[in-house]
């Protein structure tokens, strides 16, 4: 699955995966324990909501965590077939512009 130009996906189903994970792990079930978070970064709000929306249509949960709406961050999350989160989140150019430059200055 390609997420953009410099992202791409593997997804595998179990049988594959085991052939990938060290065999004295087992594969954990995602749907009733928490083993990651996965974030992507998009360019809009529109972004974050198409997304979210999409993996809905897909068969995934839409936004299992509340949606967060910062102003200069907004963020919603799906679940994925297998229960993995997938939080999808965009910042303010010019407010990441800013935090950027004022970590520089206290250092």
């Amino acid at each position: 699955m390609t997420i953009s130009p410099t992202i791409n996906l593997m997804l595998l189903e179990h049988d594959r995966f085991r052939s990938f994970a060290p065999q004295s792990k087992t594969i954990s079930d995602a749907k009733s324990s928490a083993q990651m978070l996965i974030c992507i970064s998009v360019d809009s709000r529109e972004e974050v909501d198409a997304m979210v929306e999409n993996a809905g249509k897909a068969g995934g949960k839409k936004d299992p965590s509340p949606s967060q709406d910062h102003d200069m961050m907004y963020s919603r999350s799906f679940e994925d077939l297998d229960g993995h989160v997938w939080e999808v989140m965009w910042m303010d150019p010019s407010f990441a512009g800013a935090e950027a430059t004022a970590a520089k200055t206290e250092d």
